[in-house]
């Protein structure tokens, strides 16, 4: 098992759950715990929209189609989940991002994603 880095936040308290239904996280813990094996870095708690469902089907990652094979049962507008730093950065530079929730987004998204950024996408 991989050794986590400690669940701190993006506003330095203490990291929040993302989400338990669906289950969400690297760790599929419900959080978006991180650790040095974790190279998308799920780092980022988001509110899921239509627009960045639609947007990340488009560049290859579709989310919104059940995947049973995985006990994935796809994402829909509402539900929050540990996004990769990098895909929320590239959805932001598109003009797409979700909502975030500062709380459940681990500090290490601050490595690829800056504050400022974070914050104007928050749901906090």
């Amino acid at each position: 098992m991989f050794e986590k880095d400690p669940s701190e936040n993006v506003l330095g308290g203490a990291l929040e759950a993302c989400s338990l239904d669906p289950m969400t996280g690297y760790f599929r813990n419900g959080a978006c715990d991180t650790c040095a094996e974790d190279r998308g870095s799920h780092t980022v708690c988001a509110v899921m929209t239509d627009e960045f469902l639609a947007f990340s089907k488009y560049v290859g990652n579709d989310l919104s189609t059940p995947a049973p094979q995985y006990g994935f049962e796809g994402l829909k507008a509402g539900d929050r989940w540990c996004l990769c730093a990098a895909r929320f950065l590239q959805a932001h530079d598109e003009g797409c991002a979700p909502r975030v929730n500062l709380r459940a987004t681990h500090r290490r998204a601050l490595e690829v994603v800056p504050l400022a950024v974070l914050k104007l996408h928050s749901t906090d």
